[in-house]
């Protein structure tokens, strides 16, 4: 299984959309793997109707051209859950109208009880995250996704960050979407990577933004895996 490319327009006009959000940010951030990373990517921070429906069309122009077969959305909790329903609105808008379906946490004892909402999960099933950083939440998924009965056929995310991942505390030599499409065999389709906000910081006319480009590239050349 592969990483389905990204369209390079699509992309510029997708990071740009993040910086102008706030949900992309520059400065000095410290990942979960303990990095010092020059960026951060936030998309909880796309937090207001307008935002959130300019972003559900990224994900469905990205999916609508990428040629990968799916049924219906599923999305992890918590995060995956607005965006599952936000891209199902949108592509029922384009005319692909999907059911989604999306879990809890934890079980629940009473009513229609079980950690599935939504609708029956079945058939060719595409999980829709912001972002991969270790795949537990993908992994999670698949469980859930075959326990119904159902196939996990692909993942798609807003930003892929193209880093190595780490393992046992220890950097590997693959990412977490790598990970995802190598070791768990779904397809994986990303919006933009970190190739497409490199360059966009080295092409924009904003020079406080261009100023971080350098910082950035020495970022992805430090932790980041080919591909």
């Amino acid at each position: 299984m592969s990483t389905d490319c990204a369209d390079p327009q699509l992309a510029q006009e997708f990071v740009q959309f993040a910086v102008e959000a706030g949900v992309l940010r520059f400065g000095e951030f410290r990942t979960k793997a303990g990095r010092a990373s020059p960026y951060f990517f936030n998309a909880g921070l796309f937090d207001d109707g307008a935002k959130l429906g300019r972003l559900a069309e990224f994900y469905a122009r990205r999916l609508l051209a990428s040629g990968l077969g799916f049924d219906m959305l599923f999305g992890p909790a918590y995060k995956g859950i607005t965006l599952a329903a936000a891209l199902a609105v949108e592509l029922a808008r384009r005319g692909r109208n999907l059911p989604f379906a999306y879990n809890r946490k934890e079980a629940k004892d009473h009513g229609e009880g079980g950690t599935l909402v939504g609708a029956r999960v079945a058939g060719r099933v595409l999980i829709v995250d912001d972002v991969i950083s270790a795949g537990t939440s993908v992994r999670e998924s698949i469980a859930l996704i075959r326990a119904a009965g159902a196939e996990p056929a692909a993942v798609a995310i807003a930003l892929d960050r193209q880093e190595r991942a780490t393992e046992d505390g220890r950097d590997a030599d693959y990412s977490a979407v790598q990970y995802v499409t190598r070791r768990l065999g779904l397809q994986a389709a990303a919006v933009a990577t970190l190739d497409d906000l490199l360059q966009y910081l080295r092409t924009t006319r904003d020079t406080t933004l261009a100023a971080h480009a350098a910082a950035v590239a020495a970022y992805r050349a430090r932790y980041g895996v080919a591909g």
